[in-house]
């Protein structure tokens, strides 16, 4: 049975997808958004967080790690991240959790059974489970057979896709599929090369092909500097409005920095430091233009919208 790396399950979620859903977080993603606030999800492998604020100067994790990775300096576990092999040696012995291991293998059944501890709340709410990342098509051998599995057991299913992979890909998945949601972040060449890693036109010819066969919500993530200008939510309010009939309802995101602390947390830098998210008048501005091309049921997340 193919396993996959997990890095969160998430319950009781109102905003991805109808009802009240258990959110699966597949660790993987071929992208390079410069704003990614799950930076946990980008590589397939397992990754050590390290919390400084929690550390209590034992050394215990220095002593333990095969590698000779970490030091402990002013309360604060140093890990170098070129030595590091993620085995979680380090983790296990930190009693105040100064140190966690982020991604789990799992089977399909092992995530299923997870999924159907919630089942009455979906039978109630008319939800299930959604499937995001990182990119949970980059898994599609564990995708295909949870997918499945879910169908089987009568649980309504979303995946949460950027549209970076072949068609084939998908064929594989929608028949198991009862609702995509699709990301459109940028649609000029040159910045979606250099912010998202990619040029947009297999993302949007497979959101037309996606279009043809499933229902569709689209997320929109508005990046102040980035994303968030009138001419990029414009065009992409043009081509849902003109390509994409199955859609159901786009999702604004305003921009946050709740994953701010997780790059930290991995050694990293995060490139978005100093950028405020957009204000509630903002978005709505953003709305007023992706209404104006006709589209119904646009929401702001995260925000009131009495609009």
């Amino acid at each position: 049975m193919k396993e996959a790396v997990i890095f969160n399950i998430e319950r009781f979620s109102t905003e991805d997808g109808p009802g009240i859903r258990t959110v699966v977080f597949m660790k993987g993603c071929p992208l390079k958004c410069v704003w990614c606030h799950n930076p946990e999800g980008q590589s397939f492998q397992r990754e050590i967080f390290v919390f400084d604020k929690r550390c209590i100067n034992c050394g215990d994790c220095a002593q333990v790690c095969p590698e000779k990775a970490i030091i402990v300096e002013d309360k604060t576990p140093k890990i170098d991240r070129d030595k590091c092999n993620s085995c979680g040696k380090c983790a296990e012995v930190c009693i105040p959790k100064a140190i966690e291991v982020v991604g789990k293998k799992m089977t399909p059944d092992e995530v299923l059974k997870e999924v159907e501890k919630d089942k009455v709340f979906y039978e109630t709410s008319n939800g299930g489970v959604t499937l995001t990342g990182g990119e949970p098509i980059s898994q599609i051998e564990f995708l295909e057979e949870f997918l499945k599995k879910c169908k089987e057991a009568g649980i309504h299913t979303a995946i949460e896709t950027s549209g970076c992979t072949k068609w084939e890909t998908y064929e594989r998945i929608l028949p198991y599929t009862d609702l995509v949601m699709y990301d459109l972040k940028e649609m000029n060449v040159e910045k979606s090369l250099k912010y998202v890693g990619i040029k947009p036109d297999l993302i949007l010819e497979n959101a037309e092909k996606m279009s043809r066969v499933k229902p569709m919500w689209i997320r929109v993530p508005v990046i102040p500097g980035y994303t968030a200008n009138e001419d990029n939510i414009r065009k992409i309010a043009e081509f849902i409005a003109k390509k994409l009939p199955s859609v159901e309802r786009i999702d604004l995101l305003p921009h946050h920095r709740l994953g701010e602390p997780k790059y930290k947390s991995l050694g990293r830098k995060y490139a978005l430091d100093g950028v405020k998210p957009p204000d509630k008048e903002e978005m709505l501005k953003y709305k007023k233009i992706m209404e104006s091309t006709g589209l119904k049921n646009v929401i702001i997340v995260g925000h009131e919208d009495k609009s």
